[in-house]
């Protein structure tokens, strides 16, 4: 086509005009960095359902990276391996800081470019410099970090999150491990307990947490009474389940009773629980649990951000839940470590965001020796800024000789909830501690009469028969697996099966879990919490409760009697733990000679038998893709803790039993 003079003067024009802002381009370029993985997976053209409003505010984290980053993995490896001549030698926070942590001119840095890109910076920033916090609206984030704020479709929900990795100048590039809050995916994290209980109401203000009542008949302690009349399964009449082991029976089944009462009960220790919100009745309930079942009184404190007490009902996060999270916490580390200062510190809500500030206050303060965390995420997609923020606070709680410790999650191989094998972040992180989960026989003596792998199928009775044919649908277990994120770290080397930790191909990977306690809900812990009843009056009262939330406390609890024993703070213990799998500390848990099983009634309520019971058999060691072996298992590590052979293992690392 021919162009006429005007136009051909109007293209040279546009060329001239194109040549001179490509270059200018070019160096803007030139002076920003692209965040890797800033961008979550799941932002897909094809799961995105909206935009943000320009005008909507954001808050969001920009995490500082540590310095010496390698140093930092070296010394982490040699103090906590029992082989070394430097373990248990460890930093105090002034140390790390003058080491290892951001300093205050990355912070001042990082402060002016977030203020002159437009921002509200906060002045609150933590005493190991690990974050800057800052405000603005949609606008301001698309042309500070160069991208767009998008709405998608993930796991249930609507989320924002940027359409593309974000873009920051090359003068701070240097100093950020990454950017947290511009993604939804940090409000996924969810308690870990199990009890079935009824969906929270939208109540104007959050009370204690809706009642759960334990249908009758239950077992005072296991095979105690038969369900006779239901029909019989694998060959026989199985047991109604436990109504919920007490402290007494705990104490006994794990063999530290003796301990207990010698005076090795956690005294002189501190573990830290970490949770979200704050249960509005927790001293008292604890107290009022531990006179009702010959425990002293707790040595408790707590830390909870301004206003945490106050988050209505209808919060998403469900502050209710985790009033009953918290409570089976406090309990079960007191139930283990009768003597032991329990510190709870509530994140203000349940964003990842939260609860790292809830931990960094523990660890930055070496507030606690032990710290127990009993939620995670389905799986591990988590926001990469956020999964480098929580391994340098791992990191740092290492090298200050501070046990981590999560839960493993609920929901087994994952597969049955988010359609993949998958293990869960938190615990599938190499720094911390994975506890998984069990199903625990306690007979009438408090003896221990077996364990296995926490995995549940539920049958239920209908005409007389169980349906579907036991072991019926899957409905949780313990969570385990292989890491998809984590390399295989040194301590699980030579322990881990190679058909683990190669179970995806390609490199070895982290295996999940590394230890393991009762957390079958079948066989779980009877917990007291003040709840709130139909009628609207609101009392103590006490019930089952399972999950590896349970796990993680029990054996937090029974680490503090091995830290008191051997006079030392273990700190993060995989290295100890892994080079006593195969011997006497650890009960090695293995696949049962018989199935086993329970029959549970419960209300359909919740509450009562006005709206009828339902009756069901849940199967145990239905575990799916993961399974209990001789040797490490992905559903109970390298096993459960041997009693007084556990504490004085644990208590001595450099001898060896």
């Amino acid at each position: 086509m021919r162009l006429s003079t005007n136009s051909l003067r109007r293209a040279l024009v546009a060329c001239v005009v194109a040549g001179a802002v490509l270059p200018a381009t070019a160096s803007a370029a030139s002076k920003r960095t692209a965040l890797p993985d800033s961008a979550p997976n799941w932002a897909t053209p094809s799961a995105q359902v909206g935009t943000a409003p320009n005008s909507q505010s954001k808050t969001f984290w920009v995490y500082l990276k540590l310095r010496h980053s390698s140093a930092l993995d070296q010394q982490i490896a040699a103090v906590s391996d029992p082989a070394s001549a430097s373990y248990g030698i460890y930093l105090t926070p002034d140390q790390f800081h003058a080491r290892y942590a951001p300093t205050k001119a990355a912070v001042t840095a990082v402060t002016g470019w977030l203020k002159s890109a437009g921002f509200s910076v906060s002045s609150d920033v933590p005493s190991n410099n690990r974050w800057v916090q800052a405000t603005g609206d949609i606008a301001q984030v698309e042309k500070a970090f160069a991208t767009q704020i998008r709405t998608y479709r993930h796991a249930g929900h609507v989320l924002q999150a940027p359409n593309s990795n974000l873009s920051i100048p090359r003068s701070v590039a240097g100093r950020v491990s990454g950017v947290a809050g511009l993604d939804g995916g940090d409000k996924l994290m969810r308690p870990g307990s199990v009890t079935q209980n009824p969906t929270p109401g939208d109540l104007p203000g959050a009370p204690p947490s809706p009642a759960f009542v334990n249908a009758p008949p239950c077992s005072a302690y296991w095979g105690e009474k038969p369900a006779n009349g239901t029909p019989p399964a694998y060959g026989q009449t199985q047991p109604y389940a436990p109504c919920g082991y007490q402290p007494a029976q705990l104490e006994g089944a794990y063999g530290i009773a003796n301990a207990i009462h010698s005076g090795n009960d956690g005294s002189g220790q501190t573990v830290a629980i970490i949770d979200a919100f704050g249960a509005p009745t927790i001293q008292q309930d604890a107290n009022r649990y531990s006179r009702l079942h010959g425990l002293p009184p707790v040595r408790f404190s707590q830390i909870l951000p301004p206003g945490v007490l106050n988050a209505p009902a209808d919060d998403p996060c469900d502050p209710q839940g985790w009033y009953g999270e918290e409570t089976l916490d406090v309990e079960a580390v007191h139930s283990m470590a009768p003597g032991a200062n329990v510190l709870y510190v509530g994140g203000k809500d349940c964003n990842d965001e939260s609860l790292i500030d809830a931990m960094n206050n523990i660890v930055d303060n070496n507030r606690a020796q032990i710290i127990t965390n009993s939620y995670g995420n389905s799986g591990e997609n988590e926001p990469k800024g956020l999964l480098r923020a929580w391994n340098d606070t791992f990191r740092q709680a290492a090298i200050q000789g501070i046990g981590i410790y999560f839960s493993s999650g609920d929901s087994g191989d994952e597969i049955a909830n988010i359609g993949t094998r998958a293990a869960d972040f938190p615990a599938s992180d190499p720094q911390v501690t994975a506890v998984g989960g069990t199903s625990l026989g306690v007979g009438q003596s408090n003896n221990y009469l077996f364990e296995t792998g926490w995995g549940t199928s539920i049958s239920s009775l209908s005409n007389g028969a169980w349906d579907p044919t036991p072991p019926g649908d899957y409905l949780y277990g313990g969570g385990g697996g292989t890491s998809q994120l984590f390399a295989e770290p040194g301590y699980q080397k030579g322990v881990v099966p190679n058909r683990i930790a190669r179970y995806f191909g390609g490199r070895p990977g982290r295996a999940v879990p590394d230890v393991a306690a009762v957390g079958d809900p079948n066989t779980g812990m009877l917990v007291g919490q003040t709840q709130t009843f139909p009628d609207g009056t609101v009392k103590y009262s006490e019930y089952r409760l399972g999950g590896t939330s349970l796990s993680s406390p029990l054996f937090a609890g029974i680490m503090a009697l091995a830290d008191q024993a051997g006079g030392v703070h273990h700190g993060f213990s995989n290295p100890l733990f892994y080079s006593r799998a195969g011997s006497s500390v650890f009960r090695d848990i293995v696949n049962p000679a018989q199935q086993l099983a329970d029959v549970r009634n419960d209300f359909v309520n919740g509450v009562d038998a006005s709206d009828g019971v339902a009756t069901s058999l849940r199967s145990f060691n239905t575990t799916g893709t993961i399974a209990t072996r001789p040797g490490y298992d992905d559903v109970t590590g390298v096993g459960t803790p041997n009693g007084q052979q556990f504490l004085d293992g644990i208590a001595n690392p450099r001898h060896r039993p």
